[in-house]
């Protein structure tokens, strides 16, 4: 009976044991994600709250994108997502896609052999239709913070490249023909559509790092700052000017910021041959470091609508740019338009910080005639264009402010 007793004993103190350390890991993760804001008797739990919503429905975090067809000339598709944070900790909002099937070509990422990054690249840019993916935010503030992921499938009547477009128009039927005598044979078949990709969102409880975005400094942002003083002010004047972030995407381990000026100021006009040295005159006497505007600013912050964001041709459809964060895809996109002569439009009332009825050189060299140039196109877009360089344009610098010298 002792013998018996002992090992009830035992094991009652083992499974006390296992009891406690499962409780007190238990605790410690739910510490660990909730956080604690001081060592008091009161721990300050925090609710987790994002709401995935399209059109109204609340939906799960994988975004299915299916199309039953495509063709050259089809109607643009487009899909939004709304990510709304109304939980009491910030999040860090990201997207990733999952996997793409093009007719008969699956594409698995497993983040060695197949990337997110180069998959999304390649379907904005190498296929004559395009799929393009966007974040407005890549940060949603507690209570309050929303953001937007924007999907955009098109496939430009005339892009030009006709025997492409054939090639992959003709793929493109015969996939959907030989899914239908599939079905045909055996009705219990559900033919699968010509395209299908999931793509991943996912929102973190924001946490300060290096590589986290700063939600302090987000493209489009409004800063007022002082050019003399060298740091951000309150009240404009000859040298407290209203600027806007146009940096992508900052990061906290970025040390500074890339603003640019209002255009309500006056500059002075020069022809594009003078350009740098009439933006030297302009800013002298200023002590913040400055730089010159180029065509690659503008692209990196229009291109990021992927539905209002177009390369316009002469005699060729207007083209969605895309998303042009990989590699050296910006100065690809930038070649494509000098070759066809073209020029890019963008949306005044998502950029209403590059509404300027007046041209604006950047320092980016069109041809042997021409530099880079914006001005508003209508009353609705802007566009980014070759101007003849010997026209008369405004000037601007782009301030390279140093962070810790922003309140």
């Amino acid at each position: 009976m002792k013998r018996k007793y002992k090992a009830y004993l035992k094991l009652n103190i083992m499974s006390l044991f296992f009891i406690a350390v499962s409780l007190i890991s238990v605790t410690l993760a739910w510490f660990a994600y909730s956080g604690i804001i001081n060592v008091k008797t009161e721990v300050d739990v925090r609710a987790w709250y994002i709401e995935f919503d399209k059109d109204g429905q609340s939906i799960s975090n994988n975004v299915v994108l299916s199309l039953s067809e495509i063709y050259p000339g089809m109607e643009t598709v487009t899909e939004s997502v709304n990510v709304k944070n109304l939980g009491d900790s910030d999040a860090e909002i990201r997207y990733a896609i999952k996997s793409a099937r093009i007719l008969n070509d699956t594409y698995e990422v497993d983040g060695v052999n197949v990337v997110s990054e180069t998959l999304e690249d390649s379907l904005s840019h190498d296929y004559p239709f395009h799929v393009n993916i966007s974040l407005e935010k890549d940060f949603a503030r507690a209570k309050v913070g929303e953001s937007k992921i924007n999907i955009s499938v098109s496939w430009p009547l005339d892009s030009g490249t006709d025997e492409i477009d054939s090639d992959w128009g003709m793929r493109a039927y015969n996939f959907q023909k030989a899914e239908e005598q599939l079905h045909e044979e055996d009705n219990t078949y559900n033919p699968r559509n010509t395209i299908k990709i999931v793509i991943n969102l996912s929102a973190d409880q924001y946490t300060e790092n290096p590589n986290a975005v700063d939600m302090d400094f987000y493209e489009g942002k409004f800063i007022m700052y002082d050019v003399v003083a060298n740091k951000s002010c309150t009240e404009i004047s000859e040298t407290c000017l209203r600027t806007h972030v146009i940096s992508r995407n900052s990061k906290i381990s970025d040390t500074t910021v890339s603003l640019l000026p209002d255009f309500l100021y006056d500059y002075g006009k020069t022809t594009y041959d003078n350009y740098s040295t009439a933006l030297s005159t302009v800013t002298s006497g200023w002590v913040v470091p400055t730089r010159t505007l180029t065509a690659n600013d503008l692209l990196n912050i229009v291109s990021n609508d992927v539905i209002n964001s177009y390369l316009v041709r002469p005699n060729l459809s207007n083209l969605i740019i895309g998303e042009l964060k990989y590699s050296n895809r910006i100065q690809t996109e930038l070649n494509k338009a000098i070759i066809a002569s073209g020029y890019y439009t963008y949306s005044i009332d998502k950029y209403n910080y590059l509404d300027t009825n007046s041209c604006y050189w950047t320092s980016t060299n069109y041809n042997n005639d021409k530099g880079f140039a914006l001005v508003n196109h209508n009353q609705t877009t802007g566009k980014i264009y070759g101007e003849n360089k010997t026209t008369n344009c405004d000037v601007v610098p782009v301030i390279e402010a140093l962070k810790v010298n922003i309140d």
